[in-house]
């Protein structure tokens, strides 16, 4: 038997959990009508047979019709959400996993526009920042209906075959009721004391545990110290932990710290990339010590040791790796089988949280299986017939490509023009900020290497090159090269330099700097960083009505945490339209998508972020070579079929490109586009 601390068992009530590793409730916005459906049921069941112990899911589902599924939560107030919840318990108890859902009312955390267009409500007048809705002030008839509306839900949730669930009680309407900062109301559910803002949330509990009984686990997820002025403060929040623990009607504590009704507050509440690991562990420590009550927490625990640690150091019971889950849903089975240096490391890309408000689903920035288990493979197959791959371009693209090529067994040959791997995620990681993501490629150089990928470095490949390999697959992931050409000149822009010219400090920042920036991705506000920490004065620039509309919620608040205390200037709705020197400045003209009003200002530099071109000469040379001409399936690609297009018999390889080298766009897509089409090579 192992003597490891996360593998050890844990006795929860009457549940058995067999380690000591858990995925926190989140909300992938995988639900379907409102329904944990297929993808959603194959998405946890991934990670329950490969060994979790307690899968939470929902973050969170709604129990009211006037909480709208802004995050296309799961809708617990609907009874046909119960074969649903039924199927996907099931799944993941055929691995021994067991499986909660968190409930909750959102309160003022939604908007009114979304589902049956009802006015959301609040112990709070005011709104919330993130979601903007003005709240109505909750009456008595709300409060009666909405705690009879978790007690319904609880019931859903157990004739579903639930183990259990949790409370949302931070941010949402629960927490809005027992926060200082956010009761307005008089009488029994006030603010004046902590015994009537903590009334509801009880009166909550004490209605579910009438329905649902004494027998069936019930917790709270709560912010045992809001780390705001007027706020929660940790005393308060120990205060509450002990009488939670005392009422005897909960199984759990799950902590977390701060609030999440800003972007800033939310990213300190859930770090991304560059931000201390478990901040808030020790905490969560100090509330187990003081309660005797078993204690979840997750908070930026990516890595097994410090996992290990919290459990090891009697700081938890059970330990929440959520965003490490997403990088690799195999954490648990390669922490069994001695294989922890070959668990996929979540980078804190945060691309997963942010991508629900962006594009509505979460994905991780390099693991393009998840959320995909119906269509993607997590475990790579072996092909029935060895083939010779060679790969030109060792970006993300192209080392994911080695990767699944080799892993399908297949030889495989990179060329890369540089005498080291990464590509553009080199370039990111010059930030020390964005250090983690260099994991994305030293992952995959590591699997590369144990499965003999051959690597040609500072090689600029040709087509010779290539044809001399006698390939069966040729895959070009070269990348792209920053463009300066502005559409309303249409030629290269002389006198400007590219953000990755600041970034990579190849060319040094003048004084006064214009970053024109139409890509609003990371690129842009690095460069802003690198300038504003040289001194420069800078002014960052878009046509759009927002700025830096790619980077998204949480991974701005760096960002704008480094650089508005600088002289930054941020300037939106306004267009670049071309650049002239005079003299020893560069006067820029300067005009609007909205109106004929154009001006003229000066800068020392101009820094454009204007996206890439492509690398594809290389293609082009070798595509009429090729059986395929370069040409994908796109109905056997987005059906994850293999490809079969045959345009020149002659042709004695297939040819494709991949990420950049096709068209900009970002990690995921350039790790999507080589996992889906090398998967069936």
């Amino acid at each position: 038997m192992s003597k490891d601390p996360l593998l050890q068992t844990y006795q929860l009530k009457h549940l058995t959990l067999k380690n000591r590793i858990m995925t926190t409730s989140h909300e992938p916005a995988y639900p379907e009508d409102g329904m944990p459906k297929d993808r959603y049921r194959a998405y946890h069941e991934e990670r329950a047979k490969a060994g979790v112990a307690l899968t939470m899911t929902a973050g969170s589902a709604a129990v009211s019709k006037d909480s709208p599924p802004v995050f296309n939560n799961i809708l617990a107030y609907k009874d046909e959400v119960v074969p649903w919840i039924r199927s996907l318990t099931d799944g993941c108890h055929e691995h021994g996993c067991a499986v909660m859902i968190q409930l909750t009312h959102l309160g003022r955390r939604t908007t009114w526009n979304k589902g049956d267009w009802l006015p959301s409500v609040s112990s709070s007048k005011h709104r919330e920042p993130a979601h903007r809705a003005f709240p109505k002030l909750i009456e008595d008839w709300d409060i009666e209906r909405i705690i009879t509306d978790f007690a319904d839900a609880a019931e859903r949730m157990k004739a579903g075959g639930m183990d259990g669930i949790e409370l949302q009680v931070y941010g949402h309407l629960l927490d809005q009721f027992w926060s200082p900062l956010t009761n307005d109301l008089v009488g029994p559910y006030g603010a004046d004391t902590l015994e009537n803002r903590m009334r509801f949330p009880m009166d909550v509990l004490g209605a579910i545990r009438k329905r649902v009984g004494s027998e069936f686990i019930v917790g709270f997820r709560y912010t045992a110290d809001e780390a705001q002025k007027g706020g929660i403060t940790a005393e308060d929040g120990l205060k509450i932990s002990k009488t939670l623990a005392d009422t005897g009607q909960l199984d759990f504590l799950n902590v977390v710290r701060g609030r999440i009704h800003t972007d800033p507050a939310m990213t300190d509440l859930i770090p991304i990339q560059g931000m201390k690991n478990a901040p808030h562990l020790d905490f969560a420590g100090q509330v187990k010590k003081l309660t005797g009550m078993p204690t979840f927490h997750a908070a930026k625990i990516p890595d097994v040791a410090t996992a290990r640690h919290a459990v090891e150091a009697g700081l938890l019971d059970m330990v929440g790796m959520t965003r490490a889950h997403m990088a690799d849903p195999h954490v648990v089975k390669k922490i069994i089988e001695g294989r922890e240096d070959d668990i996929r490391p979540c980078v804190g890309a945060t691309y997963c949280l942010d991508r629900i408000y962006e594009a509505g689903d979460a994905l991780c920035i390099h693991n393009a299986a998840t959320g995909r288990e119906l269509t993607m493979p997590h475990t790579i197959q072996p092909a029935e017939k060895k083939r010779k791959v060679v790969i030109v371009g060792a970006g993300p693209a192209g080392l994911e490509a080695a990767r699944v090529a080799a892993e399908r067994g297949h030889n495989v040959v990179v060329f890369e023009a540089q005498p080291d791997p990464g590509g553009q995620i080199r370039l990111t990681a010059q930030s020390p900020r964005r250090r983690e993501m260099i994991s994305i490629i030293d992952w995959r150089m590591a699997q590369c290497a144990a499965r003999d990928v051959e690597f040609n470095f500072n090689r600029w490949a040709e087509a010779d090159d290539v044809i001399d390999q006698k390939p069966d697959v040729v895959i070009i992931a070269t990348g792209g090269v920053p463009n300066t050409e502005l559409f309303e000149t249409g030629k290269d822009s002389t006198h400007v330099v590219t953000s990755w010219d600041i970034i990579a400090g190849d060319v040094k920042p003048a004084d006064s700097i214009l970053i024109y920036d139409e890509s609003g991705d990371h690129a842009a506000l690095q460069a802003a960083e690198v300038a504003a920490n040289a001194g420069a004065k800078v002014e960052i620039m878009t046509p759009d009505r927002t700025f830096s509309a790619g980077v998204m919620a949480m991974n701005l608040v760096p960002y704008m945490r480094s650089l508005q205390d600088k002289d930054t200037t941020f300037t939106v709705a306004r267009r670049l339209l071309g650049v002239e020197l005079r003299g020893n400045k560069l006067e820029a003209q300067i005009g609007t998508d909205y109106s004929d009003h154009s001006d003229i200002q000066e800068y020392d530099q101009v820094v454009v972020n204007y996206g890439t071109l492509p690398l594809d000469e290389l293609y082009f040379d070798l595509k009429d070579l090729s059986s395929n001409g370069g040409a994908v399936d796109h109905d056997a690609l987005i059906n994850a079929q293999t490809q079969n297009i045959v345009k020149n018999s002659g042709g004695e390889f297939q040819l494709f490109r991949i990420g950049d080298a096709v068209s900009a766009r970002n990690t995921h897509a350039a790790i999507y586009d080589a996992l889906r089409l090398l998967k069936d090579i």
